[in-house]
């Protein structure tokens, strides 16, 4: 069972960059997806990105495209979310999911990610 622990949260101003990792207790087998979501109060879990291990392919949610970089580390037990040109209605809290073998047009679905961290709090703020 993969357990994923967020950090890299905290108060930045507009414009400004943050660096999200979520580690996970083992090393992310090929069969995962890992994805990023957030929550803001009172709204819905969103898509933000997401990393299929067993190609490395990406894909990211329209608000954030071109400023979000995901990416994992070689060992396979961490993924990274590089957040650039930060808005304040990027302020929320960030969680990390993974799940295991998702069909590609199920990944933007939370539902379908079975293991979760306790999410990151991002607050964009002048």
């Amino acid at each position: 069972q993969v357990q994923l622990v967020e950090s890299g949260g905290g108060l930045v101003q507009p414009g400004d960059s943050l660096r999200l990792s979520c580690a996970a207790s083992e090393r992310i087998s090929s069969s995962y997806t890992v994805g990023w979501f957030r929550q803001a109060p009172g709204k819905e879990r969103e898509f933000v990105a997401v990393i299929r291990f067993s190609a490395g392919t990406s894909h990211y949610g329209d608000s954030v495209k071109g400023r979000f970089t995901i990416s994992r580390n070689n060992a396979k037990d961490s993924v990274f979310l590089q957040m650039n040109s930060l808005k304040t209605e990027d302020t929320a809290v960030y969680y990390c999911g993974a799940g295991r073998n998702l069909i590609w047009s199920s990944i933007w679905d939370p539902s379908r990610y079975g293991y979760w961290g306790q999410g990151t709090q991002v607050t964009v703020s002048s």
